[in-house]
């Protein structure tokens, strides 16, 4: 159930245009301050995972493993995502406390 409403909310970030995809646009993202929160998937490489969490702790923005590639490429509306970033605060803000509730009942 709740997982269905973080993708349902990552394709309204999306419609909205409050969304960068791939590696390359939301890693620039944070180091512009665009991005308030990351999402990487499950099944992302860990290199890529490390990359994200290292720029997330140091330009202080939360990080969250969540889906599948196939997942976070269906909720935006493209293909396979290994990360995604939302540049809205609002946005990021329901997204933080949605994933951080479901990483307390892990």
């Amino acid at each position: 159930m709740a997982q269905n409403k973080i993708f349902a909310l990552m394709g309204l970030a999306t419609k909205a245009g409050k969304v960068v995809s791939g590696e390359f646009s939301t890693e620039n993202g944070i180091k512009d301050g665009k991005v308030k929160l990351v999402v990487v998937a499950e099944d992302a490489s860990d290199n890529t995972k490390k990359l994200f969490k290292d720029k997330g702790a140091f330009y202080k923005v939360p990080v969250f493993e969540y889906g599948s590639k196939d997942e976070l490429g269906h909720a935006i509306g493209k293909e396979m995502r290994a990360s995604m970033g939302v540049t809205d605060a609002g946005f990021a803000k329901s997204l933080n406390e949605m994933l951080s509730a479901l990483d307390e009942t892990k």
